[in-house]
């Protein structure tokens, strides 16, 4: 049978179009692109909650998960009348009409965009200066298991609690946990941050070698980092019910608090999330009832003083100075070249790989203009002084502004 070019389906009495609908989006499991609409809408209500009435940032998979997506910060010029925008300042002086979708129908429409996981802005259409949402994420480093993770998630929540605010865990749909916190919108992003890195640094402070609140990927070791900086402004995170693009359509999923120990992220697909939100509903739905102050987070602030800022080069580049023996192994466009990269770099340096830690190998998705490139590094920290390789010519190069022309000042 003929693939067919586009269908029509009738959402909150808008007419939505699904081009393409019988394309493969997920290979393993079969998951087409009406699939995919149809896995939204049926969890609309839940993923409405995490991206409605938000500016967000289009990340779109037209190529399928196989290859990088591409960020569109712009709304697309014909957009139907169903969706709102909103206009972003952004810090290095840029603006964006962004898309704000408020609707199952303007979910089904980013989704025909190539949208799986979505990426709401903290803030909502009516305030874009004071987040409404304080972001928890907690990003295990290499050789971290799912238990440990559980552990720093309950000490988060013990914060929060002592703080006065309520803490709603959900998996990011990777390997770690996102935690997220209702707000009243009365603060700047600036201070939104600094609440953010004073919970991460009293959970490093309750959970020495559990969690760290170290910024620099090097420096963590094994352990859970609180990354405070995903409330910085401009930045983005997939939020609840999004699809993320591993092979087994795995989920962002909301839990009940006495969920988190007992189950795994690869528990939740788009496959089984649909009964399971069929079945017991939103364990987030309360949250916006749950509104709270960040007055007990900025005090401990003030009580903590400033966080220790990292060294500078002494070349008058102004740059930060590593505290450890790192070298760069490549920059690549795609993560499985970034990791063929790695490999070669094992194979000429077998001892000094066999002699590293699963942390010690840093591979890193960096934002281009418009889409990820990878970074390579390896930190020989724990190989002997007079074993380590030297910096030498990247295996790969690869330059994510190549071709780029810039506006004049």
């Amino acid at each position: 049978m003929a693939a067919r070019k586009e269908e029509f389906l009738e959402i909150d009495g808008h007419e939505v179009r699904v081009s393409s609908p019988d394309k493969v989006v997920f290979p393993e499991p079969g998951i087409t692109k009406l699939d995919v609409v149809r896995y939204f809408l049926s969890v609309a209500d839940g993923a409405l909650r995490g991206a409605g009435g938000r500016p967000m940032v289009l990340k779109r998979f037209v190529k399928g998960i196989s290859q990088e997506a591409f960020f569109q910060k712009r709304v697309p010029e014909n957009h139907p009348g169903f969706i709102d925008t909103a206009t972003l300042q952004y810090a290095r002086g840029t603006s964006a009409e962004e898309t704000v979708i408020r609707d199952a129908a303007g979910l089904a429409w980013v989704v025909n965009l190539g949208c799986l996981d979505l990426n709401p802005h903290p803030v909502r259409a009516e305030d874009l200066d004071h987040p409404d949402e304080l972001r928890v994420d907690l990003d295990p480093m290499p050789g971290v298991g799912w238990s440990q993770i559980v552990d720093v998630a309950m000490v988060a929540r013990e914060v929060l609690d002592d703080m006065g605010l309520v803490g709603w865990p959900k998996t990011s749909g990777s390997r770690g946990l996102h935690i997220l916190v209702r707000i009243a919108p009365q603060w700047t992003f600036a201070d939104v941050r600094l609440a953010a890195e004073t919970l991460a640094r009293e959970v490093e402070n309750r959970a020495p070698g559990l969690a760290t609140a170290r910024w620099w990927k090097e420096e963590r070791g094994e352990s859970v980092f609180v990354d405070f900086n995903q409330n910085a402004k401009d930045r983005t995170v997939a939020s609840a019910y999004s699809i993320r693009p591993l092979a087994d359509a795995r989920v962002s999923t909301p839990l009940h608090w006495d969920e988190v120990r007992d189950r795994r992220p690869e528990e939740f697909t788009a496959l089984t999330v649909p009964a399971r939100y069929a079945e017991i509903g939103d364990p987030h739905a309360g949250m916006d009832d749950a509104v709270g102050t960040l007055d007990g987070l900025l005090a401990l602030a003030r009580e903590l003083g400033p966080a220790e800022k990292p060294p500078r080069a002494g070349d008058g580049s102004g740059r930060r100075a590593s505290t450890m023996p790192l070298i760069e192994v490549a920059r690549t466009k795609t993560k499985p070249e970034a990791l063929d990269a790695l490999e070669q770099w094992r194979a000429t340096h077998p001892e000094a790989a066999g002699m590293l830690h699963p942390a010690d190998v840093l591979v890193d998705g960096m934002r281009g203009s418009s889409s990820l490139w990878y970074r390579v590094r390896v930190n020989l920290q724990h190989v002997p002084e007079a074993d380590r390789p030297g910096q030498e010519e990247l295996i790969a190069d690869y330059n994510p502004w190549a071709g780029r022309t810039w506006p004049e000042a």
